[in-house]
């Protein structure tokens, strides 16, 4: 569960950390702000895609289903910074499918945590896998990281690109061209 007081506390330590007043006025509220902030972004800390991708419908097509240009926000957890980019997800179904917003609420409870990306689409993946039951699922994320475009590096624009494969995607590679020509459709 989020702490309001320590997130306050934290920030205060921060302003003063870098030589801020935290009485001056433009300041006054900023550590409220941010715990308020803090629970929106992190809101994802207390959820589970079980939630999401249990409620399901009956089907006899076991073929593809893909969401693509899912938008996300997350927090890079080395820096605590953001990193955002999109999120394409699909999976094979196993005689069950779920709503497609689901797929964004499953990406969302993993997105809205400290988070690496790499780890992230992992997450996905498996959570379709484990959760949904599905036959084989694929999760391709690219994403800005403003770790690397406001500090060290300093290259904006660059694109980090993560994919995971599992079950009867794995190694299908006829599976996998697929999935890649339905993302430029």
């Amino acid at each position: 569960m989020i702490d309001k007081n320590k997130i306050e506390e934290g920030v205060r330590l921060l302003l003063e950390g870098i030589g801020e007043d935290v009485n001056r006025e433009g300041l006054k509220e900023t550590p409220a702000r941010i715990a308020r902030m803090y629970e929106e972004i992190f809101a994802g800390m207390e959820e589970t895609p079980k939630v999401h991708l249990s409620k399901t419908f009956h089907v006899k097509n076991h073929e593809m289903v893909l969401e693509k240009d899912i938008v996300f926000y997350s927090m890079c957890e080395h820096h605590f910074m953001p990193f955002y980019g999109k999120a394409h997800v699909a999976y094979i179904p196993d005689g069950k499918v779920v709503g497609l917003s689901k797929l964004a609420r499953t990406v969302e409870v993993f997105a809205k945590r400290p988070q690496l990306q790499e780890q992230m689409t992992e997450q996905i993946a498996e959570a379709l896998m484990e959760d949904l039951g599905a036959k084989g699922a694929m999760v391709v994320i690219e994403a800005e990281h403003m770790c690397m475009t406001m500090r060290g590096v300093k290259k904006p624009g660059s694109k980090t690109v993560t994919v995971v494969t599992k079950g009867e995607f794995r190694d299908n590679e006829k599976l996998q061209n697929s999935f890649y020509r339905m993302l430029k459709l």
